[in-house]
Parts: structure tokens; sequence; C-alpha cells
């Protein structure tokens, strides 16, 4: 049995003090992003508007999801284990839920209240760097709580549970995944189906601008910025960024013993060092871009980080792996590789250099200067189509790089095991915690897109900035555009590094369980537990993974189409019987709307979350383990470039829309800016629901499949005795699963009627509005023309 010594324990035990650092350097960075100037009475009137949106949601969001916590942690007892770890692998789940949902109310509570000193600093003379100043150091507040919590919450649970740390860091990584997924697609479908009926109704339709006061959705659509972006990013990084330590600290027990677990705590520890650098160094200068000073302070904290790193490695880890306190595997490994110290920072800085390779390859296909975005927006002047087409173009193109970079970086891993895939495995969750040095700084670099874009909304919609103030703050949100396509990015690169780690876990799980049961089955059960890929089985399994995510994809986008479809509707409604609104004599009813987004995304919340949970569940107990395997890496190989392609299309579409409003072909109000709404439309529950949603969910699902591993091998050796019991779960878990497609489907049937009884109601005002044209008498009629 693996015993941690008493110098690891003082090691661990200074992280969780940095770890509480680090959360008091927060508290200082969130009282100077305070202390900024509110602006005038009417931007502060708007944004209370939208503080209470966000907050109104987000709190109906939590008290839906905490009877489904409540259910999970109920459910963690059933399975095998220890008592004690199966008490401590559920109150961690909690914890784990706790903190993500914390660090997204966080990102949002902080935001709506530093947009409007953004939108205050730009409006004064020279006001945009300080504009950019106030929006970074927001995001920096929540960097800095990520990096504290995550790290707070891994370092207490290996100081009470020691060796038995991993097991129980499954629950506390499970929470966090299983939250972000959940406030991803609901703030997602929130933020996007009010995006979209603002600009189909105001831009398209009424031709007002985006933010303009007179369109019902603006509020609405402030609100989703934070509740997606914000919240939704936030807490997805945090369960990145947790999920990432459960695999290393598992992998790291199993590779190296003692020291591999807690050397990943060493490296993310760093990382508050390197997030704290990041936000300080990080200025305007001149009139230099912003985006320029964002990339110069994110490239100098990354080789900050891998420097500190390599340092930690030298100084902690031995000279060979033979004087590794380690296990079993270690008797295959050490003689593939000469030096572990080596390794291990050569798989931080292979993380940390994705990471820049990633930030450079994601803004030159979504950067509003680049030959790809440029080439969606030339496409406008033939129409939207086009602008369809090119933008799907650039986000397959774009997928393929994308995840070719990420595979290289895996395959770098590999080789520097030298063949061994255990060393392999862990080397990639080194670099996973390698990338996630840079986590505050990513987190403050998506943080400054939607505090932008909000600052620019409440100074058009309060009217109180003269054109150079506006003109600062388009700068700042064309530069928020581009900063979060680059953190989408990114995260999806922790996503696929983290999940590539825990699928190595499961594997070792497995052998685990293997090993406890004395497995000597033959025949099916074999089959059922094999991991060959060549296995039919196995290839159902890989087959079923990649489908989950087209399916989970679909709901998501489907869902932003209907909840659209009805704040369109509304958005109409109150034109049509509200005329005086166009001349600023009404006041829209801007809370229906939000009603409206928050009812349907909290609606549309449960279909996708039942099946990340159960779709892994269903193939388990129905195929066994080795089909479950490659049920897992189809989910990866697909969810990788599914949500590549569904973030950067949607972000170039975007961009190219800033494009035409900064004046080219024909700029706003012409042709070609219509075009490039419709774009930006198809693109906003790609770039904002679906695409970042699939993150969560490939980690959620192979948490899942780490959970249940012991029981599925249970029920299946000897000789699968237990078949009927196994195959019953199974059938279970999967009339769950499609049982809530299936809900959807119908729900999605019940909205079509509704929105044809919208628009024959819609027809018939329109028809009594508009005085009927008088049908000429016989003796009126004009005599036909004769032809000569």
């Amino acid at each position: 049995m693996l015993e941690l010594g008493t110098g690891s324990i003082v090691i661990v035990a200074v992280i969780a003090v940095i770890a509480l650092a680090a959360l008091a350097c927060a508290v200082v960075l969130r009282r100077q992003v305070l202390a900024a100037d509110e602006g005038t009475p009417s931007m502060r009137e708007i944004a209370r508007a939208v503080q209470e949106g966000a907050a109104a949601y987000l709190n109906r969001q939590f008290r839906t999801l905490a009877l489904f916590a409540v259910v999970v942690f109920a459910l963690l007892f059933l399975l095998p284990g220890d008592g004690g770890v199966r008490i401590g692998r559920s109150i961690a789940f909690l914890f784990g839920a706790a903190f993500s949902a914390a660090i997204g109310y966080l990102g949002m509570w902080l935001a709506v209240r530093a947009n409007v000193r953004v939108a205050a600093a730009a409006s004064r003379p020279g006001g945009r760097n300080q504009g950019a100043h106030i929006a970074f150091r927001t995001g920096g507040v929540v960097g800095m709580s990520v990096v504290g919590l995550g790290l707070l919450g891994a370092a207490l649970v290996v100081l009470v549970y020691r060796e038995n740390a991993p097991v129980v860091l499954e629950g506390f990584g499970f929470g966090a995944a299983l939250l972000a997924m959940f406030m991803r697609v609901g703030g997602g479908i929130f933020t996007k189906a009010a995006d979209v009926g603002a600009d189909l109704v105001g831009k398209v339709e009424k031709g007002i601008p985006e933010d303009d006061p007179r369109n019902a959705a603006t509020i609405a659509d402030n609100v989703g910025d934070n509740v997606g972006d914000c919240a939704g990013m936030a807490a997805d990084l945090f369960e990145s960024y947790a999920v990432t330590l459960v695999a290393a600290l598992i992998l790291g027990k199993a590779a190296m013993g003692e020291q591999g677990m807690v050397f990943p705590l060493m490296i993310t520890a760093i990382g508050a060092f390197v997030a704290l650098l990041g936000v300080l160094v990080t200025r305007v200068r001149g009139n230099e871009n912003g985006l320029k000073a964002i990339n110069r302070g994110f490239y100098l904290s990354a080789l900050v980080g891998a420097g500190l790193s390599a340092v930690a490695a030298y100084v902690y880890l031995p000279d060979s792996f033979d004087a590794l306190n380690g296990t079993a595997e270690l008797g295959e490994m050490h003689a593939l590789s000469a030096d572990p110290r080596l390794d291990a920072a050569l798989a931080v800085v292979i993380g940390v250099a994705l990471a820049g390779v990633i930030l450079w390859i994601t803004g030159y296909f979504t950067g509003t200067t680049s030959k790809p975005t440029l080439h969606v927006a030339a496409t406008s002047r033939t129409g939207a189509a086009t602008v369809v087409l090119s933008g799907i173009g650039v986000g397959f193109e774009s997928a393929v790089y994308t995840a070719g970079i990420i595979a290289a970086a895996i395959c770098g891993a590999f080789l520097l095991a030298g063949g061994s895939v255990w060393l392999a495995l862990f080397l990639i969750a080194l670099a996973g915690c390698g990338l996630l040095t840079t986590v505050g700084v990513i987190v403050a670099m998506d943080t400054f897109g939607p505090v932008s874009d909000n600052a620019q909304g409440i100074a058009e919609m309060s009217g109180d900035v003269d054109e150079e103030g506006a003109k600062a703050l388009t700068d700042l949100d064309a530069v928020g555009n581009t900063t979060k396509a680059i953190t989408k990015g990114i995260a999806i690169a922790t996503a696929v590094l983290a999940a590539t780690a825990l699928f190595g876990s499961y594997a070792d799980a497995v052998e685990r369980a293997l090993t406890q049961v004395g497995h000597r089955g033959t025949g099916l059960v074999n089959t059922m537990l094999s991991f060959e890929i060549i296995s039919p089985v196995t290839l159902v399994g890989v087959i079923l993974g990649a489908a989950t995510v087209f399916l989970f994809s679909g709901l998501a986008i489907d869902a932003v189409t209907r909840a659209a479809g009805a704040i369109v509707y509304e958005v109409r409604r109150q034109f049509r019987e509200h005329p005086g609104i166009m001349t600023y004599d009404e006041r829209p009813e801007y809370g229906k709307v939000v009603d409206i987004c928050t009812r349907d995304s909290l609606r549309e919340l449960a279909t996708p979350g039942l099946l990340a949970a159960f779709a892994p569940i269903a193939v388990g107990f129905g195929l066994g383990v080795g089909p479950l395997a490659g049920f897992l890496a189809g989910a990866i190989g697909a969810g990788v470039l599914m949500a590549i392609f569904l973030a950067n299309s949607g972000g170039a579409w975007d961009n190219a829309k800033k494009i035409v409003e900064d004046g080219a072909h024909g700029g706003k109000g012409s042709e070609a800016h219509a075009a490039t709404v419709i774009g930006d439309t198809v693109g906003d529950p790609f770039k904002d629901t679906a695409g970042p949603a699939i993150n969560p969910l490939i980690k959620v699902m192979n948490l899942v499949a780490l959970l249940i591993a012991p029981a599925v091998v249970a029920l299946s050796v000897p000789d699968d005795a237990n078949h009927w019991l196994r195959i019953g779960v199974a059938c279970a878990a999967a009339a769950i699963a499609f049982g809530a497609v299936i809900a959807s489907r119908l729900r999605a049937a019940r909205a079509d009627e509704a929105s044809v009884a919208e628009a024959e109601a819609e027809l018939a005002a329109l028809a009594q509005a508009t005085p009927p044209t008088p049908t000429p008498t016989p003796a009126e009629e004009p005599a036909p023309t004769r032809r000569h």
C-alpha cells in the first residue's frame, strides 16, 4: 500500500496555503475593480436591469440543479468501494459541484458590475486603455478564484485521504464537470436565444442597431452574455482544472507512486503565481491594439510557468525511475526512460506550447484582420447563403489543423515515454497541467469579451457616450470577440488532454477491478472486457460514442432555435402592439423576454444532462468495459472535431459581421450587412451553446465510465453470472437517456404548433391593422385594351 511521506504532506499543506493566497489576491483585485466609477445615472439604471436579470436566472438555475445534485450524491453510494472512500467521494462530489457553481456565480456577479465601469471609463477622453484595464482585471479576479478553489479542493482531499485521494477526487471532478455542463447548456441557450431574437427582429427586420433600447431583447441579450460566457466559461475552465488534476493524480500514483501524486499539485500551484503575473503585466500601451497587450501577457506568463515547472521537476523528482516510490508498472518503465525529471519538465513544456499554438491558430481563423475571416466577410456581397457556406468551410478546415496540433502534443508525450503506455498517459496528464498553468490568464481573456460587449451595449442604450468613446468600446468589443474564440480553442485543448488522461485512468480502474475479482472469464466475458479495436463490438462502442456527440450538439442547437423563435414572436408583438416604442414614447417590456429565455433554457437542461450521464451506463452495462472504452474513444475523437468546428465557424461569422459594420462592403444597413447578420445568427448557437458544451460533455462521460467500471466488471465475472441484472441496468439507463430525447422531441412538436398559432395570430393582427383595398365595381372597371 502506497503511503505519503512526511515531506509530501508538508508540500501539499504548503500548496493549500498557496491556494488560500490566490483567493486573497482575487479579493484584492475585486476591490480594485469595484472602486472604479459607475458612470451616469442612465448607465447605472441599465446595468441594474442586467444585474437583476442575471442573478434571477442563476438563482433559479441553481434551485433546479440542487435536486439533481442530491440525487447523484445518493447514487454514488451505490458504487463499489470502501465505506470511507464512498462517503468521501460523495461529499467530494458536492464540493466539486458547489465550487463550480460558486465560480460561475462569481464570474457573473462581478462581470455585471464591471461592464458599467468599463463603459464609464471608455466614455472619458482617452479612456480606452483604462476600460481595457478594468475588463481584464475583472477576468483576473475570476481566474485567481478558479486557481484557488481548484487547488484548495484537491489539496484538502489529498491531506485527508492520502493514498486514497485519487479515488475520492473522482467525485470532486464529476461534480465540477456535471455542474459546468449544465451551466454551459443552460447559459448557452439563454444567451443565444436572446441574441438571435434581437438580431433577427432588430437588425434585419427593423434596421436598428444591435443594442438599441427600443429592442425588447437587448436586456436579455446582455444578461445572456454573463450567464453564458462569464458563468458558463468560468465553470467550464474550473472543471477542466479539477478533472485534469483528478486524472493526473490517478495516473501519477500508478506511474510514479508518491512523487507522481504530489508533482501535478506542484505544477498547478505554480499556475497561481503565473496567473497573478499575467494579470498584473497585461496593460495596453498607448494606441496599441488591446489584443496585442493580452497576447503579450499570456506568452510572458506561459514562459515563466514553463521555466518554474522545469525547476520544480529537477528539485523534487529523482534522477532515475529506480528511485521513485512507485508501483508495479515501474518495472517495465525505468529501462525505457533515463530521467523522470526531464520527461516531466518536457511534458509540461508541451502543454504550455500547445496553449500558445492554439492561441495563434484560433486567432488566425477568427481574427478580424486574418484572411479566413476577411474571406467570409467578402462573401457577404453575394448574399447570406455564401456567408454561411464560407463560414462552414473555415470551421471544417480549422478543426483539422487544431486537432492535428493536439494530436501532435499527445504523440510528443508518448515519444517521451519511450513507448510505455502508462508513463505516456501520465505525461499527457502533466501536459494538461502545464497548459492549465495559464488558466488564470485564460479565464481573464475570456471574461474580457462579455464585459466589453456589455459595456458597449450599456453605452449605446444610455446614449451618454460620444463618438470617440463609442469607437473605443467598439475596439474593445472586437478584441473581446477574438479572445472569446481563442479561449474556446484552448478550453477544447484542455478538454481533449483531460479526456485522454481520464481514458487512461479508466483503463487503470478496469485493471484494478479485474485484479480484485480474480478474472478468469472466457467467451462472451472476454469479449466484453477486451480493449481490442478490431473487435466488432468495440467498433460499435466507437460509433455510439461519436453519435452521442452529434445527438448532444443537435439537441443544444435545436433548443436555441425553439427559444429564439419564441423571442422573435415576442419582440415582433411588442413592436406591433406598441408602435410608440419606435418613437421612444413607450418603453419595451424587457422583463417578458428575460422570462421567456429563463423558462426555455431551464426546461431544456434535463435532456443533455441525462444523455451524458446515462449513455455510458447503457453502453458499459450492456456491452462491457471494452466497448465502453471504444465509446469513450469515439466521443473524444468526434468531440474534438465537432467542438472546434462549431467554435471557429461561429467566431469567423461573428467577426465577419464586425468587419462589415466597420464600413467594409457597404457597411451597416447594406445587403452585405444583412447577410453577415444571418451568418452570425447561425453561428451564435454554434460557438456559444453546442460547441463549448461538448468540452464538459466528454469529461462527464469519461468520469461516469471511470466511476462505473468496477461495477461493470463485478457484474460481468465470473462468467457473466449476473447477466440479466446487467442487461436490466443497461435497458433502464437507455430508457432514461432516450426518454429524455423523446420528451425533447415532443416539446419541439408542441413549440412548432405554438409557432404556427403565433404566426396566424400575427397575420390576423396585420390584416386588421391594414384597411382592405376596395374592389372596383363593374362600372368602374377599365375597358380592356385592344391589340392592333
